[in-house]
């Protein structure tokens, strides 16, 4: 399904029956990564997994930025006046969940994983990955992960929902960024899943259905 916000559309699709339960991919992916985590919850959720601006279906984008994309989530989330929502974000869609609770009352539980606040919260391998893949061309997708986020623990304080914090062991965010997002936030928790790596336990996984499952329920 299509749905216009902010001037763009954004395709979603809508699976089960229960508590509203959105879940937003990471960068260069699409809602179908998870597919098998949906066949799980969709017997407690209705889970709404959307393809982020300038990814799957959505409309693409000659730029892309974070807090853009927070504001796509809020709007869809007020145009399909869904309340009580536990928001999960993976990746790039965990910065975007961090963006959208800090301001919008409609979140009630946040589950974020592998998520960074600041571009270096990413390992230096990875950094340099990024530079040689970006050299002679401007590819938006790799640009935003170059150049964003920027995002201070004050600013993360804002958040009052229930928050969980997760990351693999061998994730490629830097285990000091991760425990501090999960120190900035009131109350959050964090859980740091060992021998597993950024998606390991994420795409095309049930692992984290199960985790969401217990957190939420």
């Amino acid at each position: 399904m299509f749905i216009g916000v902010n001037g763009i559309q954004l395709y979603y699709e809508k699976t089960g029956q229960g508590r509203p339960l959105i879940m937003v991919h990471g960068n260069g992916e699409d809602h179908t990564i998870f597919d098998e985590a949906v066949a799980v919850l969709k017997e407690k959720f209705t889970c709404y997994t959307v393809d982020s601006r300038g990814h799957g279906q959505s409309s693409p984008c000659k730029e892309l930025h974070y807090k853009d994309m927070a504001q796509d989530m809020i709007a869809f989330m007020t145009e399909l006046g869904l309340e009580d929502v536990a928001f999960y974000g993976f990746s790039d869609g965990g910065i975007v969940a961090l963006l959208a609770a800090m301001t919008c009352s409609r979140i009630t539980n946040l589950v974020v994983s592998g998520a960074n606040i600041t571009t270096k919260g990413t390992k230096l391998w990875f950094r340099i990955y990024l530079d040689v893949v970006s050299i002679g061309k401007k590819d938006p997708l790799i640009e935003l992960m170059k150049k964003e986020p920027s995002i201070t623990t004050t600013e993360l304080s804002a958040i009052k929902v229930k928050t969980l914090v997760t990351a693999g062991s061998k994730d490629l965010i830097r285990e000091s960024e991760t425990r501090a997002i999960a120190e900035a936030i009131p109350g959050a928790r964090l859980k740091i899943l060992k021998g597993e790596s950024h998606g390991s336990y994420i795409v095309h996984s049930t692992k984290i259905a199960d985790i969401l499952a217990e957190e939420l329920l």
